[in-house]
């Protein structure tokens, strides 16, 4: 439960030493150490001159089909979308991939590692219906004290091309689902338009956010960016509509990337990047300054896909940096914005931050700087969420 505390020389940012106010889960005041403020009517936790940074945001995952805690899957298949999507979709059920416990096991290490906020993909296809998105909404029911998880409806194996995909998408944001999510309009339905006319269409209807998944090259992805930047614009949908991954970003030069990125920023479109080496990234540095909100996320955690990951996105803002040849102190702080307030702003959280008046979501950790602590990525040794404490050097407070 939320506690009334003071929580006593504690460095937010990394700057100076100071005392945090926190009362009904709300940070009230953030003080120099040692003012002459009297708070001898409340608990004081020593913060022992510890780094406070917001709490951690993954705004891209995928918790219905994680490998975390089953044995170790051989992974021989190749590397085209196509395939991995079949593969996976086939080894689903022949490796028992239950989606309430995997993604149970998920939600626990992200919260470990000071994640308090999600965004998942669940997939939603003919072949397996809504039963992820029935195991992932069981475990954003019973984790629901501990993290915010939004649900995003995804088309995996394509939507026009599988007859009564739509039908099932259209169940599952009756049944949970929060955004409309979509994938590769013209590479995977080969119809852009027929594509991300259904995917607004629905979330004009259901008056929800969209997150498209878009792998697709160079001018091809140029093509579809476009097509849903007009679909923002028209519909006034701005700052409700996210691109995941976007690789053509990072194979465009430097005239049309401009151009694209400055229409992105105009129609409040955000961007998610995951700063993987497998393939062409977005440069962070470029767009930002173009004024494109970019946010990051951890993919797939341990799958069929690959066996990397684990749900900690101090970890993802180092592979963001590292991709992006991010040295300076300056240029790491943002990547950690990526998993921060980036994340914040995409999934529309009210009163997140460590300033007077937001809520108490906050880690603690042993760093000197935040680019220390993306660097060295020490245990977090306390994880607070609106005033609780949930987790300690590294662990829940109570597993479930």
């Amino acid at each position: 439960m939320p506690a009334d505390f003071l929580l006593s020389k504690i460095r937010p940012q990394g700057g100076a030493l100071k005392d945090v106010l926190i009362k009904n889960g709300k940070i009230v005041s953030v003080t120099d150490h040692n003012s002459t403020t009297n708070h001898e009517d409340l608990e004081i936790v020593d913060g022992c001159g510890q780094l406070m940074l917001p709490s951690l945001i993954d705004a891209h995952t995928h918790l219905d089909k994680t490998l975390l805690g089953m044995p170790w899957y051989r992974n021989d298949v190749g590397t085209e979308l196509i395939e991995l999507i079949e593969n996976e979709r086939a080894m689903k059920r022949e490796l028992g991939i239950d989606p309430q416990r995997q993604s149970a096991r998920q939600i626990e290490q992200a919260i470990s590692y000071g994640t308090t906020y999600i965004r998942t993909h669940v997939d939603i296809d003919t072949e397996y219906g809504l039963s992820g998105l029935e195991g992932v909404v069981a475990s954003r029911e019973k984790y629901r004290d501990l993290i915010d998880i939004q649900i995003v409806a995804f088309p995996q194996s394509g939507m026009l091309i599988r007859p009564g995909t739509v039908e099932l998408m259209e169940a599952a944001m009756q049944n949970g689902a929060d955004i409309v999510g979509g994938l590769d309009p013209s590479e995977v339905d080969r119809d852009a338009k027929g594509h991300l006319d259904t995917v607004f269409s629905m979330a004009q209807r259901y008056g929800k956010p969209v997150d498209i998944h878009l792998h697709e090259p160079d001018s091809l992805g140029a093509y579809a960016m476009e097509m849903i930047i007009e679909r923002t614009n028209a519909l006034g949908m701005a700052g409700q509509v996210t691109i995941s991954h976007g690789f053509c970003l990072g194979m465009l030069a430097d005239k049309p990337l401009a151009a694209l990125g400055a229409k992105l920023a105009k129609a409040g479109i955000h961007l998610m990047v995951k700063g993987g080496a497998s393939s062409a990234a977005p440069p962070v540095f470029d767009l930002t300054a173009m004024g494109v909100n970019i946010c990051s996320g951890s993919d797939g955690i341990r799958d069929t896909w690959s066996p990397f990951g684990n749900a900690d996105m101090l970890e993802r803002a180092a592979i963001v940096s590292q991709r992006n040849d991010f040295r300076s102190d300056e240029n790491i702080e943002l990547a950690l914005k990526l998993a921060t307030y980036g994340g914040a702003r995409m999934m529309n959280i009210a009163d997140y931050g460590i300033q007077e008046g937001c809520d108490a979501s906050f880690i603690l950790l042993n760093a000197e700087t935040p680019a220390d602590a993306v660097a060295s990525r020490p245990v977090r040794s306390a994880v607070y969420r609106k005033g609780a404490l949930i987790a300690k050097e590294g662990k829940l407070i109570t597993p479930r």
